[in-house]
């Protein structure tokens, strides 16, 4: 971090004393609140100490957010907006509140750290709370095995160790919502067991109450500040209206799918099923009769987070005695041949891609495989969504502004739809290369983004479809991992566009409409839609090239030959035309002779 932050010390008057007290009264009222009188009345001394031990962690929260409210009204108030002094004076402020944040999650624990790495994720705040947060790591202490064994038999019944052959009592990973424990079955298959802490889902209602709450009081104290001093907090001009209530809603809806393995479990059975022809991807098995809804149990892979280096120049130098940077790039090139997949094919996407939910096994072809785990969050994306989204890449690598634009408005982007090639290339709208930009481009761009405000951002983000901003989120995550790797953005870009091509002319097949085709028809439909996605593919790389050359007679001729060629390669006019053609030589293999 280059920016150390100048410290904030809250001015010694009655205004700020009375909002911070408002709002630590109201907050701490909500979070007494959050458990019923039916709770109350039935708690043990266990369950009270979990409830103080609650009303500490709110009382942590609420100095937190009651300081950040202040330290923006107070740092900020009397600044012109546009003025180099507010552009310096916010970024010190963003820092100061993102480090006080992150030092809450700390000390909280538990849902705050989850809390914490979901806002680092998202990508509707300032990049000093992203990169202060994302330093946020969800491990704790595991619980004894005695507790453990516990949820077991809970779960799976009192004779559950009948099942195993063994169940190591020491965990291999404990994270805050569940430990993984080593186990063999009686059967001689390898396991492994996640089981949910039983104190999980208590501790997550009222701690998700807590952060709403808090959310609807800043909002509640952004108003109240403006009222009182008849002119706009400057809090309020960062924030229209406080646009972020949503956050704490979405984190609360992420939490409970994810404290439900009866869900992962789902979902990472039709997720092996869509990555079934990915020979470097390994989705565990699941064992569906040793799981339940606080235990999911799945077969075992060894491995190391995928942004492991030292393990990667281990591994990478035995099989076969590659170049390391060559395989370093083979991996990172399945890691985003995988989501690239996802999401221009299947619509259906991991939606926390972080380096320990991917592992790099040492098994597999060229010496490697991705381990793919953690299917508890998934993005099912809007089938039209899906193919604008391939529409869209396609015109961002063929550079065509028109297009963009147009892709834009019907994504909700507005003016902002400029701003597109930028979020995903690195490039303008108006450069005419789709992998480089000149120092002239440079410089244009930098000006335009400095002269965004944050509520420009804000307006943009908002504007967006939930499918947008969730891909937005993803593919950044994926792109911090290779860029830790130290592989080239263009391998990124170059296997996006190869997916975009095929997701567009390999629409989702309808399964129930092939009922009465047998696989053979199918394969076959199959096979040729990916050799006319590669022809479209290669055309868009030569596109690509021609359009970096200076321009010159020979090059117009011949992309105005490719122009036409790639007019014709569009997926209407072969899912048209195919269909037909197929099914008649299906019925009759003699009609062509």
């Amino acid at each position: 971090m280059g920016m150390t932050p100048k410290s904030f010390n809250f001015p010694a008057k009655r205004r700020t004393r009375l909002l911070l007290l408002t709002a630590a009264a109201a907050a701490t009222t909500a979070a007494a609140q959050a458990s019923n009188s039916d709770e109350l009345s039935s708690l043990s001394a266990e369950n009270l100490g979990a409830q103080l031990h609650g009303l500490v962690r709110t009382t942590r929260a609420v100095s937190a957010v009651a300081s950040t409210v202040a330290d923006y009204e107070f740092s900020l108030r009397g600044l012109q907006k546009d003025s180099d002094q507010y552009r310096q004076s916010i970024s010190e402020v963003h820092l100061r509140s993102a480090k006080r944040l992150l030092k809450l999650c700390e000390l909280n624990k538990g849902f705050y750290v989850k809390a914490g790495q979901f806002v680092a994720a998202q990508r509707v705040l300032p990049k000093e709370y992203s990169s202060t947060l994302s330093a946020l790591q969800d491990q704790v202490a595991p619980l004894p095995f005695k507790v453990i064994q516990g949820v077991l038999k809970d779960n799976l019944g009192p004779d559950f160790t009948e099942m195993f052959e063994s169940l190591d009592e020491e965990p291999i990973a404990a994270a805050s919502v569940a430990q993984v424990h080593h186990g063999v079955l009686k059967s001689g298959h390898e396991v492994a067991i996640k089981v949910q802490y039983p104190w999980v889902q208590q501790q997550m209602t009222f701690d998700t109450r807590t952060m709403y709450f808090l959310s609807k009081t800043i909002a509640w104290g952004i108003y109240l500040a403006g009222e009182k001093f008849h002119s706009p907090c400057p809090l309020a001009k960062l924030y229209p209206q406080y646009r972020f209530q949503w956050l704490p809603l979405a984190f609360a809806d992420s939490m409970t799918s994810e404290l439900d393995f009866f869900h992962e479990a789902r979902n990472s059975e039709r997720a092996a099923k869509n990555l079934r022809n990915n020979k470097l991807v390994r989705v565990p098995h699941v064992f569906w009769d040793l799981t339940r809804r606080q235990v999911l149990t799945m077969q075992f892979y060894t491995g190391q987070k995928i942004d492991d280096l030292d393990f990667l120049n281990q591994i990478g130098v035995e099989p076969e005695k590659v170049d390391i940077s060559q395989f370093t790039t083979m991996v990172a090139k399945a890691l985003v041949e995988l989501f690239a997949e996802m999401i221009f094919v299947h619509g259906y996407v991991h939606a926390d891609p972080h380096p320990g939910n991917i592992l790099v096994s040492p098994q597999g072809p060229n010496g490697f495989s991705l381990v793919f785990l953690d299917h508890a969050v998934y993005r099912e994306l809007d089938e039209e969504f899906r193919k604008d989204f391939c529409l869209l890449w396609e015109a961002l690598i063929l550079k065509d502004m028109n297009k963009t634009l147009r892709l834009g408005e019907r994504f909700g982007a507005g003016k902002y739809s400029r701003y597109l090639p930028i979020i995903f290339t690195g490039t303008t709208v108006e450069s005419k290369h789709a992998f480089g930009i000149s120092t002239a481009e440079k410089e244009t761009m930098r000006s335009e983004l400095k002269s965004l405000l944050f509520d420009d951002l804000s307006s943009f983000m908002e504007t967006l479809p939930p499918d947008f901003i969730a891909i937005m989120r993803i593919d950044g995550m994926i792109r911090s991992i290779i860029r830790k790797m130290g592989v080239s953005r263009v391998t990124r870009l170059l296997t996006y566009t190869k997916y975009a091509v095929y997701g567009l002319l390999c629409s989702k097949f309808d399964t129930e409409s092939c009922k009465s085709l047998t696989k053979s028809y199918f394969a076959v439909k199959v096979a040729f839609l990916r050799f006319i996605a590669k022809l479209k593919y290669l055309l868009i790389l030569i596109k690509v090239l021609t359009g970096s050359i200076d321009s010159t007679s020979w090059r117009q001729k011949v992309n105005s030959i490719l122009n036409y060629m790639y007019s014709k390669i569009s997926s209407e006019f072969w899912s048209i035309l195919l269909h037909p053609i197929f099914l008649l030589l299906w019925i009759r293999p003699n009609a062509l002779f």
